[in-house]
């Protein structure tokens, strides 16, 4: 896979991820440069400058040349056990993103209804989120068909939470366009911050994920981030109208 004489250039600590990269090539097209630097132990700018000794510009083009390689065999697998979701959840176990999940919470809770909106594999996620949200006392539908016919009322008091993996969906965010037309609160959750929904949003809730997609079709990207991202923000929510109950308030 790689040239001798370019292997025989390589440090202490390049050779540390020259020895991950051959025993788990099949995994490391799936990953982050960070996540390869902390699988590997050594810095970011070690994988870059293996990278380098490799003759690749940087990191997306030895991925692609991974990625290459393993379809000439006819190796490509995709990544599985438990990496994947631990990688995440190190990525969010700190203050800043409770801080999100609980500013969240806070938007969604003077809302009188809350709509899940998503397609696909997200449209079931919305359908599970709207359940989840509804069991907690907030009074919650979901939409997973992108060309439902919504009218001027459902958007009255209520906030949007737009489920998608890309945040690119054509018919998503074209759905999206007509909540912002009637001034209707959006949230977006994408794996993707720069994406068209995202940057429609009032609100959006960010998360890394590996996308993954069978013949070029078919999203297979975990969905284990979502599902955090909704119950967390819904026993926020629980614990916001539990409180007001007690004060005697509610915001239903």
């Amino acid at each position: 896979m790689f040239n001798n004489q370019l292997v025989s250039t390589l440090n202490t600590f390049e050779f540390k991820v020259y020895n991950y990269v051959m025993k788990h090539h099949q995994t490391v097209i799936y990953m982050t440069v960070r996540e390869l630097a902390e699988a590997c132990d050594v810095s970011t700018a070690t994988i870059l400058r293996f990278c380098k000794k490799m003759n690749c510009s940087g990191y997306a083009e030895f991925k692609a040349y991974l990625k290459m390689n393993a379809e000439k065999r006819g190796e490509i697998s995709l990544p599985h056990g438990a990496n994947e979701f631990l990688s995440f959840f190190k990525s969010i176990n700190n203050d800043e993103f409770d801080a999100l999940i609980a500013s969240a919470a806070e938007q969604i809770a003077g809302a009188e209804r809350v709509i899940f909106v998503g397609a696909g594999s997200s449209g079931t996620l919305g359908r599970y989120g709207a359940r989840f949200f509804s069991n907690i006392g907030k009074f919650s539908n979901h939409i997973d068909d992108p060309y439902y016919p919504v009218n001027t009322d459902m958007y009255k008091q209520a906030v949007a939470i737009v489920l998608s993996v890309s945040g690119e969906t054509t018919e998503i965010v074209k759905l999206a366009k007509q909540f912002l037309f009637h001034h209707c609160k959006l949230i977006t959750i994408t794996s993707d911050n720069k994406s068209t929904l995202a940057q429609m949003a009032d609100f959006n809730i960010s998360y890394h994920a590996a996308r993954l997609v069978v013949d070029n079709e078919y999203d297979i990207t975990t969905q284990v981030p979502v599902i955090y991202i909704i119950e967390s923000i819904g026993r926020q929510l629980a614990n916001k109208i539990s409180a007001e109950v007690s004060q005697g308030v509610s915001f239903m």
